[in-house]
C-alpha cells in the first residue's frame, strides 16, 4: 500500500532535505503552491493537492486543502474495517505524514499590519490539517516543527515500536502550536480584551514555597525561557523560590551596562557593586551584607571568570545558585569541586520593554509590561538649592537602578557604587531608611540614598542626615514634597527628582 506525506509549509527552512528524506524511506509527496514550486525546483517530484482533490485551489488561495480525499485521508481509522471499506469505496488514500507549518500571523502582527493584510495572515487550512493529523496520531505522523524533522525520519527508519509514543508526543504538540496560534489571533483581533496565554515544557520542581506544597515551571508557548542548567545540585531539581529568586537576581544584574554582580536573599538583594572587573564586583557585593549572603544566590552579568568560583571556594560561601550569561570552560571544571552549587546560564539580552510579565491575583491573572525605564543624568530634577556633585550623581543612578529591584517600601545607600546598606519591604519608609542605616553602619557616612517612592514626610531625610547620608535620590510627587525639600535645604543635603517610581510587588 503506497504512502502519502502532505508537505505545505510557510517556513521553508529544512524543507527539502526533509522531503528528501521521506521519498527515501518510500513516500509520495503531495504539497501546495509555494512549498511544491520549493521542492520541485529541488528536483523532486511531487503530486499537486489538486490532483487528489480534482478541484482546483481558490478564492486567491484561501481554499486549497479543504476538501474529504484531503481529510478523510488523514482522518479514517486504519484499523476500522468500516472506515477502510468506505475510503476504497470513495478512492480516498492514506495520507500517513502531515507537515504543516502556518502563515505567519505573530510576524504580521510584529511588522504592524492591519485590515485585511493582517487578515489574510489568518491560517484556516493549516490548523485544520494539523488538528485532523492529530487527532488521528495512532495512524499519522503530524509535524509542525523543523526542529523535529530528524527525529521524525530517524524514527520512520527504526522499528515500527519506537513511532506510537513520538507520534503522540507530536500530537500533543500540534496542538499546543494550533492553540497558541489560535490565542494570539484572538489577543490581537480583541485589541487584548482576550489574552491567549499558553504554557508548555511544564518542568517538575523539587517543591513549591514549602516543602508539603508541589510545584512546577512552564515556559509561555512561542517563547522559549532562554536559560539552561550548567550544573545541578546532584541532579536534584531546583526550588520554586530557587527560580524566583534567580528571576530577581538576573533581573537585577541585568539592569546595569556596567560589569555588576548581585547577592539576593529571598528575593531581595543583599549586596550589589558594579566595576569593572567581574571578580572584584562579586567581592564587594558579597562583603557589603556577609550575614545575610548565607544560602545566597549569585548573579552575574559578564561571562563567569574562574576566579569568582576560586573565591567561592576559598570563602567557603554557602551559595544556593548561581547564574551568569555564560561560564568560561575553566570557571565549569572548577565548579565541579562543589556540585552542590547549581549554576545557570542566562543571557542578558532577552527580557525587554516589550516583555510581558505575569501575575495570578484574586482568581485571575494580572499583566503589565517589563519596568525597563531608565533614568539618566538628563531625566533628574534638582529639588533643592544644594546640587549633587558628578561622583554624587553617579552613585544615586546606581542607587536608583538596585532600589527598584528590591521589595518595596525600598530604601538603598551606595558608596562608590557599591550597596552599603539595603532596607526592603517595609510597612512604613522610615522603616525601610532605619534599617538601611543600622545595615550599613559606618558606611552610611557620604554615601547617597535611594527611596523606590516619594517621601509622604520629612522623617526618612531626618534619619538618613542622622547617619552621614551626602545626597538623595527619589521620585518626588508626594503633597509634602515642600517640606522635603525644605528639609533637604536645611540639612544641607542635595535631593534629586526622577519623575518616576520604582514599586516591586
Amino acid at each position: 500500500m503506497p504512502k502519502h506525506a502532505l508537505l505545505s509549509v510557510s517556513d521553508k527552512s529544512g524543507i527539502v532535505a526533509f522531503a528528501q528524506g521521506l521519498k527515501a524511506a518510500g513516500f509520495h509527496i503531495i504539497s501546495t503552491g509555494g512549498t511544491k514550486k520549493t521542492l520541485e525546483e529541488a528536483g523532486i517530484s511531487v503530486t499537486a493537492v489538486e490532483d487528489i482533490t480534482r478541484f482546483p485551489e481558490c478564492f486567491g488561495g484561501r481554499v486549497k486543502t479543504l476538501h474529504p480525499s484531503i481529510a478523510g485521508g488523514i482522518l479514517y481509522r486504519r484499523n476500522n474495517a468500516g472506515d477502510r471499506k468506505q475510503a476504497a469505496k470513495l478512492g480516498i488514500e492514506s495520507i500517513d505524514v502531515v507537515c504543516v507549518n502556518l502563515y505567519p500571523f505573530a510576524h504580521a502582527v510584529q511588522d504592524g499590519k492591519t485590515g485585511n493584510e493582517l487578515i489574510e495572515q489568518i491560517d484556516i487550512g493549516g490548523p485544520t490539517l494539523l488538528r485532523s493529523a492529530a487527532k488521528n496520531h495512532a495512524n499519522v505522523t503530524v509535524v509542525c516543527d523543523p526542529e523535529d524533522y530528524d527525529r521524525v525520519l530517524h524514527a520512520l527508519e527504526a522499528e515500527e515500536q519506537d513511532m506510537p509514543a513520538l507520534r503522540a508526543e507530536l500530537a500533543a504538540k500540534a496542538f499546543l502550536h494550533t492553540a497558541a496560534y489560535d490565542a494570539l489571533i484572538a489577543t490581537t483581533l480583541s485589541e487584548k480584551k482576550h489574552n491567549g496565554f499558553l504554557l508548555t515544557n511544564g518542568m517538575r520542581l523539587r517543591y513549591g514555597e514549602n516543602p508539603h506544597q508541589w510545584g512546577m515551571f512552564y515556559e509561555a508557548a512561542g517563547c522559549p525561557a532562554g536559560w539552561s542548567i550548567v550544573q545541578q545540585n546532584d541532579g536534584k531539581p531546583m526550588s520554586y523560590l530557587n527560580i524566583l529568586d534567580a528571576d530577581g537576581a538576573w533581573n537585577l544584574v541585568c539592569d546595569f551596562e556596567e560589569p555588576t554582580a548581585a547577592c539576593i536573599k529571598h528575593a531581595n538583594p543583599s549586596g550589589i557593586a558594579s566595576h569593572q572587573d567581574i571578580t572584584e564586583a562579586f567581592q564587594r557585593s558579597y562583603d557589603t551584607d556577609k550575614l545575610s549572603a548565607f544560602g545566597v544566590i549569585i548573579a552575574l552579568n559578564r561571562p563567569c571568570p574562574p576566579a569568582v568560583i576560586e573565591k567561592i571556594i576559598q570563602q567557603k560561601i554557602f551559595a544556593e545558585l548561581l547564574i551568569a550569561p555564560s561560564y568560561d570552560p575553566e570557571a565549569l571544571e572548577l565548579l565541579r569541586k562543589r556540585p552542590k552549587l547549581r549554576a545557570i546560564a542566562y543571557p542578558c539580552d532577552v527580557r525587554t520593554a516589550d516583555t510581558v510579565l505575569y501575575r495570578t491575583a484574586l482568581g485571575g491573572m494580572l499583566v503589565q509590561n517589563n519596568d525597563a525605564r531608565s533614568v539618566t543624568e538628563e531625566n533628574l530634577t534638582v529639588a533643592t538649592t544644594c546640587k549633587p556633585s558628578r561622583d554624587q550623581i553617579s552613585d544615586l543612578l546606581f542607587a536608583w537602578r538596585v532600589v527598584k529591584h528590591a521589595k518595596s517600601n525600598a530604601i538603598v545607600f551606595a558608596k562608590e557604587k557599591v550597596s552599603v546598606g539595603i532596607g526592603a519591604g517595609q510597612t512604613s519608609r522610615i522603616d525601610a531608611t532605619i534599617i538601611a542605616a543600622r545595615r550599613a553602619g559606618e558606611r552610611a557616612r557620604d554615601a547617597v540614598m535611594a527611596s523606590d517612592a516619594f517621601f509622604p514626610f520629612p522623617d526618612s531625610i531626618e534619619e538618613a542626615h542622622k547617619h552621614g547620608i551626602s545626597a538623595i535620590i527619589q521620585p518626588g510627587g508626594s503633597v509634602r514634597d515642600s517640606d522635603v525639600i525644605a528639609k533637604a535645604n536645611e540639612l544641607g543635603v542635595p535631593m534629586v527628582f526622577t519623575g518616576v517610581r520604582g514599586f516591586r510587588h
